[in-house]
C-alpha cells in the first residue's frame, strides 16, 4: 500500500542510510552508493560529498539524482525520491556536524567531524527538490 504524503515525508525525515543513484557515463550502469542525507518534511533534501568525487561530477552532469531509503522492521517500508539539483555550495563544518549528529552517537560526533573536516578533502553540499515519489508499506513478513 502506498504511503500518504505525510507518511512518506516523515519516513524520509528519519535518519536512514540512503542509496543514491545517478546516471553514469555512456556504457556504464547508474552509480548507486550509500549516503547520509538530511531532510525535513515539506523541504528540500541535501547531501555532502567530495567536490572532486565521481558522485559529484555525475550529479553535476545529470542535474538530478534519486535516493532510496528502506527498512525491514517492524514492517517492510520504503520511499524513493527523485528531483532536480537546486544548487551546490561549499560544505561548512556546521552542516557536517548537523548531518553527522543525525547518524552518529552524540559522543562520537565531534571526533568524526574533526577527522572528516581534516581528511576528506574539500566537500560540497548538493540540494535536491523532491519531485517524484514512490513509496510503499508492504506490512510485516
Amino acid at each position: 500500500m502506498a504511503l500518504t504524503r505525510e507518511e512518506r515525508e516523515q519516513f524520509l525525515a528519519e535518519p536512514h542510510v540512503a542509496a543514491l543513484a545517478v546516471a553514469a557515463e555512456d556504457g556504464r550502469a547508474p552509480l548507486t552508493v550509500p549516503i547520509w542525507y538530511q531532510y525535513a518534511p515539506g523541504g528540500d533534501l541535501w547531501i555532502i560529498t567530495g567536490l572532486d568525487s565521481r558522485k559529484n561530477r555525475l550529479i553535476s552532469a545529470a542535474g538530478r539524482f534519486s535516493l532510496l531509503v528502506d527498512r525491514v522492521e517492524p514492517t517492510i517500508r520504503y520511499v524513493s525520491v527523485e528531483g532536480p539539483v537546486l544548487d551546490t555550495t561549499a560544505a561548512t563544518i556546521e552542516r557536517l556536524r548537523e548531518i553527522s549528529a543525525r547518524y552518529l552517537p552524540a559522543d562520537k560526533v565531534e571526533g568524526y567531524v574533526d577527522f572528516a573536516w581534516k581528511n576528506h578533502g574539500e566537500q560540497v553540499i548538493v540540494r535536491m527538490r523532491p519531485e517524484r515519489w514512490v513509496s510503499s508499506d508492504l506490512g510485516s513478513v
